[in-house]
């Protein structure tokens, strides 16, 4: 059998339990009340049938008179809604959404209301919170004076402006809402099209952050650290962007007044390094060039008879001579322009092969030990030059030990790791070959172990020690792409380690061999030499043409190629670096050009980079350094001459 329809919205009714619905009559006193009236106003029906609605109200309401109110509005016009505090049972109270609709007959009289309410408490309290929340979050950004936090709509219009803005930039909100931010910016920025690159970046990228100069209202500029980040809404849509910036003036102030107080103090030290490089340079150089001077004026001033005479004055210019090219050698070594020719080499073999010559270097009263390790790894250096930074050290150590002691070299396999390179920027991480040089001696005052390795500056009494010694080290060390350490205690010792990077690779070990006689020039052969400074040229001519070779001389890198470009014989192109016109590295190209297969040695006291990059020589080049003797020239010549391909 059918329901009824009235059966019908009865049970609707009665079946909901999130809403109150109940009814009243004409006067406000309830006469209906549904389960969701019971759940959350606390009365059961038998409470309250009968009783007139205007209880659920609060006092204040009731004073005022809202219950009345609220029927005399659904009456006239048909309808009541309104929200607020309703009051349960228990005297709790609850934030009630309320609709009273009249309920008329057929002819139009009202017979009572029907009353909808639903308790909104949670939702009013998340409400709640969230403007406590926006209105704290805003007071935030109206109260930070030190950043400009500003919004901006999606075309770069100011939507927003806190205390902070109207500070650093000078403007009132009501000057810029609703205006382009690039008003900010310079005009050279606003040309280059700035603004519109920060909103795309951040459009992109989410996030844009730069640095540069802003423009106040009164169209002085700051300096201003930016950041520009896109807001999206939930569906990934942009809404606008947040732009905070800070005025960062004077810390790009002082950041520039200690640079230039950096800069200032570096020309200082800088001029003080170069004036006592400069004087131990002329003292030194002064020192040799008297001696070799005075042997040169005995020589003439000696009859050709007295031979002995003669001899004792070449022999102390030859000396003197000797210790200048070392001195410039050191010199090259200090400022890691000397061109080196690394090979792969066994450190540990290296030493063995100097063990003989430091003990002569030593003497007696020194004991040699060496501890040295087991499967050491490969290194790649120039060994002349590291045999010498070695002789060095181990003098050095053997001068701080008069009365004698123990001089110790060590080799290990290491790693630098990146804690330890942090504290020199020169250092890169990595697999390192270890080789200490360790004394038992006097030791090292700490007030003077910082400047062991400037130029000029020894720990020794006046006249012994150029003070070039470590400072040659070093900067062999650095320029091989090593690092070098010293650790010293006055009374104790002083150890000198060097550090030289892991050579990975099978080319096998190559000591040179000791010098041996060359045979002079071919017949017929013919070496061109192309050398500006007329002494030098003068002096390579002579010895060639002593050796037996026919010698062709060009003053120029024109000249040289003019020669070349002729059908004149050319077996060796020998040639400066530094030229005039051109560099000997460019006559050379041109040369093996027009010739192809041309043997070429290259000669110079000093060459930056055309030859050698990296503090190593160019693949391929080969190189006789300045000054070179008899005996050097004689034998490279010969030695490339004899060389196939």
């Amino acid at each position: 059998m059918p329901v009824p329809t009235d059966e019908r919205y009865r049970l609707l009714v009665e079946g909901i339990t999130d809403y109150a619905i109940y009814m009243l009559d004409p006067e406000g006193v309830i006469s209906s009340w549904n389960p969701g009236a019971a759940r959350f106003k606390g009365y059961t029906a038998d409470e309250i049938l009968g009783q007139h609605f205007s209880r659920f109200y609060t006092e204040e309401d009731r004073a005022e008179g809202l219950p009345a109110t609220a029927l005399r509005t659904a009456a006239e016009e048909g309808r009541f809604e309104r929200e607020g505090w309703r009051v349960r049972k228990d005297g709790t109270r609850f934030w009630a959404h309320v609709v009273i609709d009249p309920i008329r007959d057929k002819d139009g009289q009202i017979i009572g209301f029907a009353k909808i309410t639903r308790d909104l408490t949670e939702r009013r309290e998340a409400q709640e919170a969230l403007r406590r929340s926006e209105e704290q979050f805003r007071l935030l950004v109206q109260g930070v004076t030190d950043y400009a936090l500003y919004m901006l709509d999606p075309h770069g219009c100011v939507s927003s402006w806190n205390a902070g803005a109207e500070r650093i930039k000078g403007y009132a909100a009501s000057d810029v809402m609703g205006k382009h931010f690039s008003r900010f910016y310079t005009e050279e920025d606003q040309a280059a099209g700035m603004p519109a690159k920060g909103l795309a970046t951040a459009r992109h990228e989410g996030r844009w952050e730069t640095e540069g100069w802003r423009v106040r209202k009164d169209g002085s500029r700051f300096w201003a650290h930016v950041i520009i980040d896109a807001i999206r809404d939930q569906g990934g849509e942009l809404v606008g962007f947040a732009k905070i910036t800070r005025d960062v003036t004077e810390r790009r102030n002082a950041e520039q007044a200690l640079e230039e107080t950096r800069r200032a103090l570096f020309q200082s030290q800088k001029m003080e390094a170069v004036g006592q490089l400069t004087g131990g340079v002329a003292h030194d150089f002064n020192n040799l060039l008297t001696v070799i001077l005075g042997g040169l004026d005995t020589i003439a001033r000696s009859k050709l008879t007295d031979t002995v005479r003669i001899n004792r004055a070449l022999h102390m210019a030859r000396h003197a001579a000797e210790r200048a090219a070392g001195l410039t050698s050191r010199l090259l070594a200090f400022s890691r322009q000397q061109p080196l020719q690394p090979t792969p080499c066994d450190l540990n073999a290296l030493v063995r092969e100097m063990t003989d010559l430091l003990h002569r270097s030593l003497g007696e009263q020194i004991e040699l030990e060496g501890v040295l390790s087991p499967r050491l790894w490969a290194v790649e250096v120039d060994q002349n030059h590291l045999e010498s930074a070695i002789l060095n050290l181990a003098v050095n150590a053997r001068d701080a030990m008069p009365a004698g002691g123990k001089l110790t070299i060590e080799t290990a396999n290491t790693y630098l790791d990146e804690a330890y390179v942090a504290k020199d920027a020169e250092v890169v991480p990595g697999q390192y070959v270890m080789i200490a040089v360790s004394d038992t001696g006097t030791g090292i005052p700490a007030d003077q172990l910082g400047r062991v390795f400037e130029p000029f500056f020894t720990t020794k009494e006046v006249g012994r020690g150029t003070g070039l010694g470590l400072s040659m080290v070093y900067g062999f060390v650095k320029q091989s792409g090593g690092h070098v350490t010293i650790y010293s205690e006055e009374g104790q010792g002083t150890s000198v380690k060097l550090y030289f990077p892991r050579y990975i690779g099978d080319t096998p070990f190559d000591r040179d061999s000791a010098e041996e006689e060359r045979p002079a020039a071919s017949e017929g052969e013919v070496v061109l030499v192309v050398e500006d400074n007329p002494d030098v040229r003068a002096y390579s001519v002579m010895i060639l043409k002593e050796l037996g070779y026919q010698v062709v001389e060009a003053p120029t890198a024109q000249a040289a190629l003019a020669v070349v470009g002729s059908d004149q014989r050319i077996d060796l192109l020998f040639t400066d670096v530094v030229l005039p016109d051109q560099s000997g590295r460019v006559v050379a190209d041109e040369a093996q050009k027009m010739r192809p297969g041309l043997k070429v040695l290259f000669t110079t006291g000093y060459s930056r980079n055309a030859i050698v990059h990296h503090g190593r020589l160019d693949p391929g080049v080969q190189l006789l350094s300045k000054p070179f003797t008899f005996q050097q020239l004689a034998a490279r010549v010969r030695d490339l001459l004899d060389t196939s391909g």
